[in-house]
């Protein structure tokens, strides 16, 4: 017996990983040189997340999946050109500041905010994904954030599978240590999932699909609403790009505390 899924991945976009990037600081604080003439793409993690998403609600019919994006309006209407081919979904465009530098607690507040005014949204059907980290906002807390303020409590990070059972409990794989997944079972929705890779390729471009997303996904950019993130106390002293350097020694038989004291010495150092 299939189950009715309301689905919601956030997406941000990123610049593309194939261009040099480079942080400078700028009148409204740190940013990446160039960023709004860099070409996008959606935040890679993410991108599995959706795909996983899409997966999951074409097999079980009457699911219904949103991607909530945020980011300048220009450049997400750049990128929906290309990812409104690989699966359907219908997009909640977000107009507000690209980059890494934003504060986490803001982004998730304002995700959260719109993620509860989606109209027809079950709260008691709701999966909420996202990628594991990020090519941007890779604080590493942000969808933790969104699920807290939504009042979602049972949150699984570093998946890389779901199945759904007949009875509306799932199981979930999630990344540890070793190369090797915990397995925990969870009685049902609401959750929060942060994808790691998944177990799924990306999806071929589809003409077909392109084309019925981009019904909707034009005229919500149209409409979608401004936001500013507030900094929140939040400040950088200075960005730069990171040092190349590289000493290499082959040492054998040492300790995993051992290594991790020479790390910590070495980081120390700098």
């Amino acid at each position: 017996m299939a189950n009715v899924l309301h689905i919601v991945v956030c997406a941000g976009i990123v610049p593309d990983p194939l261009q040099t990037l480079e942080p400078v600081t700028g009148p409204a604080g740190p940013g990446l040189k160039n960023e709004m003439v860099l070409p996008a793409v959606l935040d890679p993690w993410a991108a599995c997340a959706l795909y996983e998403a899409a997966a999951l609600a074409a097999k079980n019919p009457g699911s219904k999946l949103w991607l909530v994006s945020l980011g300048p309006k220009a450049k997400l209407q750049q990128v929906m050109m290309t990812v409104a081919q690989k699966v359907p979904f219908e997009l909640v465009p977000i107009d507000g500041p690209i980059g890494g530098f934003p504060d986490a607690h803001s982004t998730a507040a304002v995700l959260a905010e719109t993620i509860a005014a989606l109209p027809g949204l079950d709260r008691g059907k709701l999966l909420l994904f996202g990628g594991w980290e990020s090519a941007t906002r890779g604080a590493g807390v942000t969808l933790q954030l969104v699920g807290e303020r939504l009042g979602i409590t049972d949150q699984f990070q570093g998946v890389d599978q779901i199945d759904l059972r007949d009875d509306g409990s799932f199981e979930v794989l999630e990344r540890v240590e070793g190369g090797k997944h915990q397995v925990s079972v969870c009685a049902g929705t609401p959750a929060v999932l942060g994808w790691a890779t998944g177990n799924l390729a990306e999806p071929r471009n589809n003409p077909q699909v392109g084309m019925a997303n981009m019904r909707t996904i034009m005229p919500a950019l149209q409409k979608a609403k401004v936001a500013k993130l507030d900094a929140n106390g939040l400040s950088y002293v200075s960005v730069s790009l990171p040092k190349q350097q590289r000493d290499t020694r082959v040492v054998k038989d040492l300790t995993p505390d051992q290594i991790a004291a020479e790390l910590v010495e070495w980081i120390g150092a700098e």
